[in-house]
């Protein structure tokens, strides 16, 4: 396959978990895919402690932002391979029509912004949701992508997002 494919991470606020799912693929896909991220009501700024774990483990930041999965519905939008919903309640909202009709599933991680307590606690949360985000993207990224028919690509997916 000559270009990469397009993965859309999507959640509530595009300022956690993400964003740490898009960093997370651009570093593990090797060019094989391009990863985006996006709300559906974003934020508007990303956590701290998202940049603080995203610089703490040497990937980049730069250029990240909170944007409105409004910016992957118009004809300028990249054509989809892959939507992925991080959220409980991204999941259960309607989404828009994405370009491409791409394969989705449902990865829920707990949100680690929602977390209260001490630094420690906090920090935790955001290195827990990571962890789940990377094993995930990991058995995804070593998928026979081209080699599944739509519906056993389906079923991968969705056991991969059910797995811990």
């Amino acid at each position: 396959m000559s270009e990469p494919f397009n993965v859309l991470f999507l959640c509530t606020g595009n300022s956690a978990r993400s964003i740490l799912a898009e960093v997370q693929l651009g570093a593990i896909g090797e060019g094989k895919f391009k990863a985006y991220s996006a709300g559906s009501h974003p934020k508007g700024e990303i956590n701290p402690y998202t940049l603080e774990w995203l610089r703490k483990q040497g990937l980049p930041t730069a250029g990240l932002r909170s944007k409105s999965w409004e910016e992957f519905t118009g004809p300028a939008a990249p054509t989809l391979h892959f939507v992925f919903t991080v959220c409980d309640q991204a999941a259960g909202e309607m989404c828009p029509y994405w370009p491409g009709q791409p394969v989705t599933a449902h990865w829920g991680v707990s949100d680690p912004a929602a977390v209260d307590g001490s630094e420690q606690d906090k920090q935790r949360a955001f290195r827990d949701a990571a962890t789940a985000l990377r094993r995930r993207i990991e058995l995804f990224a070593n998928l026979p992508l081209t080699k599944l028919d739509a519906l056993s690509l389906k079923q991968r997916l969705d056991q991969i997002g059910k797995s811990t």
